[in-house]
């Protein structure tokens, strides 16, 4: 090579296959994260309280009930008096016992009949009144749907206080004015009481299954409305092929909530029991577990039934969910 040939830089060698590249040199900043990952944080931290709660308040409870339910107490001393009192694992005895209980099983084929009656009556009447306030030719729309509303503002002790007082011969006016017609009634008779009480949870939840339906029927774009009645539609046929079918998801939650309520019966046969002999401690089947805990000192039984009633709750519930589901698919 000549002098005057100018000098030209080697070139760069391709990394040898098979060989890593080095290391990054130091003092290279770090990429921010992207948005997805500051999406993925901002959501772990508005969930993180609520699985907190959820944890400390449903999965704890239920897995201590749990824990409780395979249990039993044992007792020390002559006949089990005195002594020292300790648990042993009773693996699922007390699901055996609640099982074989004839009194346990006998409330849960009442609550089954409350909500096959009681269920339909009050989701009718509910869909009823929403359809009513709804409608353009309602007037005081404001006043009936607080006054409707109202009784689901009363406890359910109250409530069944109130209620009482018009069950119970002699003070009741109801029982007077039926008197007076020639009408031998007795709302707390044993065939009568079950009735009496389902008298007061539909005059108490009917207002708040309105209020769900209302708000699903205000959330329904107007223009379909609109669309129908220029299409010659009626006010009947406007309520029965377009309102009852978009306010569907609404009256499936309200159905659940009334399942779930109707196994939670506890609060009206509780108040109603010194007006009722006919109510039993196992007139329900949360009535038994109570009994069985408070009464009997026996929380490993009552633990055991509330377990079973959790699962006879999720079973209907989620039966009913997959059943309507699978009816809507069909239809579409």
């Amino acid at each position: 090579m000549s002098r005057d040939t100018p000098h030209r830089p080697a070139p760069a060698l391709a990394p040898v296959a098979g060989k890593r590249p080095g290391p990054a040199p130091r003092g290279r900043p770090r990429r921010a994260p992207g948005p997805r990952a500051r999406h993925a944080r901002a959501a772990a931290g508005f969930l993180l309280p609520f699985l907190a709660l959820f944890a400390l308040c449903f999965l704890a409870p239920l897995g201590y009930a749990l824990h409780q339910s395979l249990f039993t107490t044992e007792r020390t001393g002559p006949l089990g008096l005195g002594g020292r009192e300790h648990e042993v694992f009773a693996g699922l005895a007390n699901y055996a016992h609640a099982l074989s209980d004839d009194r346990f099983l006998a409330g849960f084929g009442r609550v089954l009949l409350f909500g096959a009656v009681q269920i339909p009556l009050m989701i009718a009447l509910a869909t009823g009144l929403a359809l009513l306030l709804d409608s353009a030719s309602a007037r005081g729309v404001a006043f009936f749907r607080t006054a409707f509303f109202l009784p689901y503002g009363v406890p359910g002790v109250i409530a069944s206080i109130l209620w009482g007082f018009l069950y119970v011969p002699g003070i009741s006016p109801l029982v007077q004015i039926a008197g007076s017609l020639g009408w031998d009634v007795d709302f707390l008779s044993r065939g009568t009481v079950l009735w009496s009480i389902a008298n007061i949870v539909t005059w108490q939840f009917t207002g708040y299954n309105m209020l769900v339906l209302i708000a699903q029927l205000k959330a329904v774009p107007q223009e379909l409305y609109e669309a129908a009645r220029l299409d010659g539609a009626s006010a009947r046929q406007i309520a029965r092929h377009v309102k009852l079918p978009l306010i569907r998801p609404a009256l499936v939650l309200t159905c659940v909530f009334s399942i779930i309520g109707t196994l939670q019966l506890f609060a009206e046969p509780m108040v109603l029991r010194p007006l009722a002999s006919a109510i039993d401690s196992g007139f329900t089947p949360n009535l038994h577990a109570y009994s069985a805990a408070f009464v009997g000192n026996n929380p490993h039984a009552a633990a055991a039934e509330a377990v079973l009633l959790a699962l006879v709750a999720c079973v209907l519930s989620f039966g009913f969910l997959r059943l309507v589901g699978g009816r809507g698919t069909e239809r579409r």
